[in-house]
């Protein structure tokens, strides 16, 4: 019942135009004090609404929400990347917990290959290591997409890289902004986080097994929702210079993210290399590599193509292949 008013109350409120609680509340059946609550709510997860006596609730801007069937349109049109001419499972929520969650729970018999999931907000976004991911409603990107992977758990090795380099694409497909790449899954521009990814697996390593891969990406990010975010951050409206249509980038992201995927299952990372290098953010740089209170520093000489860091200490160039460990600079 809580979800499905407030999702009432966001599509009510999507146009701009004042919107009553009282008219609200005799709709859903509910009281006006209870609907004053829903829009608290709300607005704590970065819907910035105001009121007035005898008008009643109001956006201070117009959202523009994700749609399924624009989504699928922009697919179909050749402004968009889509060689293949995918027309996947899309699923859009408004609201979620998480769309890694959602996608992981209906394994193994409720997923088509390529399914989607988009969401204008999370209540439980997650980042790496079980970091939080700040999710404020109806202006970033939130996009779970599943693949089946044939050849069992060693084949997941590289997703987060190809991830990546697909949000790289459709980043640049879309707006002309060439971002940079951290290993093992942030993606930069100008040296500050724009988006990140998070794959989640299930399955034994020589056996058919499934992912689950996250893209968390700020697109337009307000100063209020932004309070909560702990490190440097920026979002891509910032650096472009033209509007970007939400739907269209989650189009964009959707067929890029599939065209990386075919090529690293028939190639592997191999023909990705070249590509990644150029966009490294620490390539041939001072980094220091943190796990738990441990930290090693050296530099950075690129990936190899099983996906491991390539990192040169005192002369030697070891391979490191993540897990519970972190890439920083060493300013």
């Amino acid at each position: 019942m809580v979800k499905a008013v407030r999702e009432h109350l966001i599509k009510a409120l999507a146009s701009g135009e004042f919107v009553s609680g009282q008219e609200v509340g005799k709709q859903l059946g509910i009281s006006r004090t209870a609907i004053s609550t829903h829009v608290k709510a709300l607005v704590n997860m970065g819907l910035d609404i105001f009121s007035v006596t005898g008008k009643g609730y109001k956006l201070a801007q117009p959202l523009h929400l994700l749609n399924k069937r624009k989504i699928l349109l922009f697919m179909s049109q050749d402004v968009i990347t889509n060689k293949n001419k995918l027309t996947p499972e899309i699923e859009v929520h408004s609201l979620i917990d998480s769309t890694n969650d959602y996608l992981m729970r209906r394994l193994p018999n409720q997923l088509t290959q390529g399914q989607v999931c988009l969401a204008e907000y999370q209540s439980a976004g997650r980042g790496r290591r079980g970091r939080q991911w700040v999710s404020p409603f109806g202006s970033q990107i939130y996009l779970s997409m599943y693949w089946y992977l044939e050849q069992g758990l060693s084949a997941a090795m590289g997703l987060s890289l190809l991830s990546a380099l697909a949000v790289s694409d459709a980043v640049f497909a879309i707006s002309g902004v060439q971002v940079q790449l951290k290993w093992p899954n942030d993606i930069y521009i100008d040296g500050v986080k724009l988006a990140g990814i998070l794959i989640d697996l299930e399955g034994q390593a020589l056996e058919p097994s499934h992912s689950v891969i996250g893209i968390g990406l700020n697109l337009d990010m307000h100063e209020q929702a932004a309070e909560k975010i702990d490190q440097r951050w920026t979002d891509l409206q910032s650096h472009s210079e033209t509007k970007i249509d939400r739907n269209a980038l989650s189009a964009q992201l959707i067929c890029c993210l599939h065209t990386r995927l075919q090529q690293h299952q028939s190639e592997g990372l191999i023909g990705m290399l070249d590509e990644w290098h150029t966009h490294d953010v620490y390539l041939n740089k001072r980094v220091k590599l943190l796990t738990g209170e441990r930290v090693t520093k050296g530099i950075c000489r690129g990936i190899n193509n099983q996906g491991a860091l390539l990192l040169e200490v005192d002369g030697q160039v070891k391979p490191i292949y993540g897990g519970e460990v972190s890439l920083r600079g060493d300013e």
